[in-house]
């Protein structure tokens, strides 16, 4: 009985607002996506300045390369959306949009002038199908600050507040944090980045959640 008064509190609402305005969010997202991998190849296929390889720490020598965990890694595009998914008031959305485009535009300043990469792994890449789409669509460059870490962690801080605005005790963003772990996790494990990396995008995705609106 209690777990199921716990559920009610925040699972009630979740299936109304994931529909709401849900056009909206499907254009918004889409359009979002469009200008981020926009900046975001073209910074990375086109330097301006010398590319600098990141370090690597007793960390990143630590965790071993994982490739079960591509799935985590590929689900943060499952996360982001639940955010602005929740929402049922069109400044909401158009809040969020707002505040990660300048978290992207931040890290895309970063990006320019001081580009990074991380060293390439001996590892034959051909028993990896799906390493080798990856490597296609989101390359080792532009490495520091990690995007990835840096919208994880910015989306589980705005999950976290939208969450007990809805009445979850605690379940829900418990699991929401288990995820941004996994997904931080995951950018090492796959060895798309280093620690530094990941600091940098955690420090960018708390600025981005400290910019966003109390709404958001």
């Amino acid at each position: 009985m209690a777990l199921r008064t716990h559920e009610a509190a925040w699972r009630d609402p979740a299936g109304p607002r994931l529909k709401a305005l849900a056009g909206l969010k499907l254009a918004a997202l889409a359009l979002f996506g469009v200008a981020f991998f926009a900046g975001y190849f073209l910074l990375l296929k086109f330097p301006v300045f010398p590319v600098t390889l990141m370090p690597v720490t007793a960390i990143d020598r630590w965790i071993a390369f994982r490739p079960g965990a591509l799935l985590l890694y590929v689900s943060l595009w499952i996360y982001v959306p639940l955010v602005p998914g929740l929402m049922i008031e069109r400044r909401e959305i158009v809040a969020f949009y707002r505040t990660a485009g300048v978290l992207c535009l931040l890290g895309f300043a970063v990006f320019f002038f001081w580009p990074t990469a991380v060293s390439s792994l001996d590892v034959d890449w051909r028993i990896h199908p799906g390493f080798s789409h990856l490597k296609t669509v989101d390359g080792t460059g532009n490495a520091c600050p990690s995007l990835h870490v840096a919208f994880a962690v910015f989306c589980a801080l705005l999950l976290h507040r939208r969450l007990r605005q809805m009445g979850d005790r605690g379940l829900a963003r418990s699991l929401s944090w288990i995820w941004c772990a996994g997904i931080v996790y995951s950018t090492l494990a796959t060895k798309q980045h280093v620690a530094l990396d990941v600091l940098g995008g955690a420090a960018l995705g708390l600025a981005g959640a400290a910019l966003a609106p109390r709404n958001v």
